[in-house]
């Protein structure tokens, strides 16, 4: 992939927005930390610094070596990234008398420049930052105020070098997409080729290249992001692509049974295992989360092992990581924290003796569904909502057993099949019920009953980074309710879990 744009993390919550952003203008780019970063950067027509929750002026602030980069390349300083450039190039940045946080409107806009083309006069515009530029580097100009901010926007003359004190990736900033249009393209002259028709073209040429005649085994989960590797995979490699779908137990109900019915119709050489005993037997008594998922990437790895020896010569497993996982499981000082590990990414034991292929490494979620649309792949397969790796298991809270999984299972059925009665399935980006680890007083005819309590949770989202809770109709609330609690027995209340990412997860575990 050419024409791409190189985003350094500091450390802000809204680095992978800035990514996003990017790509919706049909151009590739890729995050890497401040602090690791390409030593080759020919490839790269454009680079970004992020905003971060440190100062320029702490000690310990991140400093990172750009002169590879400044002068040399089109570059654009977001929040934190301008106030460095300011900081260490003769300008001046101070504590703010206010914490400047929030709404702003841009009072002065410098005439006749490329970089604020179709940006009007009190746009608004999102800031983010308790430090203010109180003088510009040298060889600033002064491109943009607002009522509280003087240095908001500036550029360095005899370098594409631009800087802004405001965040243009977050929804807030009214024109924040035309001003990354405006460097990126006209500024920068980055090619915006990025499409799902030419990814495929790419990705299938690679995966040729790359695998020749060697056999691959891949892992289908049932969800999109599985599925639309396979399909790559199947274009590029043919027979020699191996699926296996295993049955860990925690899937949804009758998930395993109609999932690899409609991989067979779709043309996939596809296995079915049923390990359910295996991981269920692994995960007995095991309560904390983190130990939950290692255990079943372990389970999962032994289950492929065994049946990858019964395929003669198998050189690569293919796995269907997205970019959201690969970021979140980056973790150095300051940038992109790790939250929660993935089952799906990094390596493998030295005794499987196989390769990672991954195909859509560099894929947002939404771009893995323009992708398999492309591809020809069913609608109904692709506006599935997305399931975690673990399944069930971190659906349940505390230790697992299979009367417990039996009771999710059945919750979740209620749940998702009355979305889909509804009309509300596809208003949806992913729900699914938490059971939980406590016991509540009921009151079933006569009868008094103490038994288990389930949350249903259902989340809008583009890409799972950031995630507002769905206000499902009253009514629909009641009347699933009613038939959960009237026919899974063991379950006597429902609750309905109104959190946002941030500040919560969208699952629980």
């Amino acid at each position: 992939m050419q024409h791409n744009v190189l985003i350094l993390d500091f450390g802000s919550q809204y680095t992978q927005l800035i990514a996003r952003r990017v790509r919706e203008l049909n151009i590739f780019c890729e995050i890497y930390p401040f602090n690791h970063f390409p030593d080759d950067l020919s490839s790269f027509k454009a680079v970004i610094l992020s905003g971060s929750p440190y100062s320029v002026r702490a000690e310990d602030a991140p400093h990172p070596d750009l002169s590879q980069i400044r002068g040399k390349k089109p570059l654009l300083a977001v929040c934190y990234g301008a106030q460095y450039l300011a900081h260490f190039n003769g300008g001046e940045v101070a504590p703010s008398n206010i914490r400047e946080f929030g709404r702003a409107n841009l009072t002065y806009i410098k005439d006749d420049e490329t970089f604020f083309d179709e940006v009007a006069l009190n746009s608004q515009v999102w800031m983010s930052h308790s430090d203010t530029i109180k003088k510009l580097p040298n060889n600033a100009v002064k491109l943009a105020s607002t009522k509280d901010v003087e240095n908001a926007a500036y550029r360095i003359d005899g370098e594409d070098t631009y800087a802004i004190q405001f965040h243009p990736e977050v929804y807030h900033s009214t024109d924040g997409k035309q001003i990354l249009e405006n460097f990126l393209v006209k500024i920068a002259q980055v090619e915006q080729s990025f499409t799902p028709n030419a990814f495929v073209e790419d990705c299938v040429n690679e995966l040729k290249e790359k695998l020749n005649d060697d056999k691959v085994v891949l892992g289908l989960s049932g969800g999109v992001d599985s599925t639309v590797a396979a399909v790559l995979l199947n274009k590029a490699i043919g027979k020699n692509l191996y699926c296996i779908f295993v049955n860990n137990g925690l899937l949804r109900k009758n998930e395993f049974e109609n999932v690899l019915h409609q991989y067979k119709d779709m043309g996939l050489n596809v296995k079915g295992v049923d390990a359910s005993e295996r991981f269920l037997s692994a995960l007995a008594g095991i309560e904390e989360p983190e130990k939950k998922r290692k255990t079943i990437g372990r389970v999962f790895i032994e289950v492929f092992d065994d049946e990858a020896h019964k395929i003669e010569d198998v050189k690569w497993l293919a796995q269907g990581t997205i970019y959201p996982d690969v970021i979140e499981s980056v973790s150095v000082k300051g940038p992109s924290a790790t939250i929660k590990s993935h089952h799906n990414v990094g390596g493998l034991p030295d005794y499987m003796k196989l390769q990672i292929v991954e195909p859509l490494r560099m894929l947002f979620k939404d771009e893995v569904r323009r992708v398999g649309k492309t591809l020809g792949i069913d609608d109904e397969l692709l506006g599935r909502h997305p399931f975690p790796g673990p399944g069930l298991s971190i659906r349940i809270l505390g230790d697992i057993t299979p009367e417990k999984v039996q009771i999710l299972q059945e919750v979740d059925a209620v749940f998702i099949n009355g979305l889909k009665q509804h009309g509300l399935y596809d208003k949806v980006w992913q729900a699914g019920a938490i059971l939980l680890p406590v016991n509540s007083v009921g009151v079933m005819g006569d009868e008094r009953t103490y038994e288990k309590v389930v949350a249903l949770r259902a989340v809008e989202s583009t890409d799972g980074m950031t995630a507002d809770w769905v206000h499902l109709p009253y009514d629909f609330l009641m009347k699933i309710s009613n038939e959960i609690i009237n026919k899974v027995k063991g379950v006597n209340r429902v609750v309905y879990d109104i959190s946002s990412k941030p500040p919560a997860t969208i699952e629980w575990e």
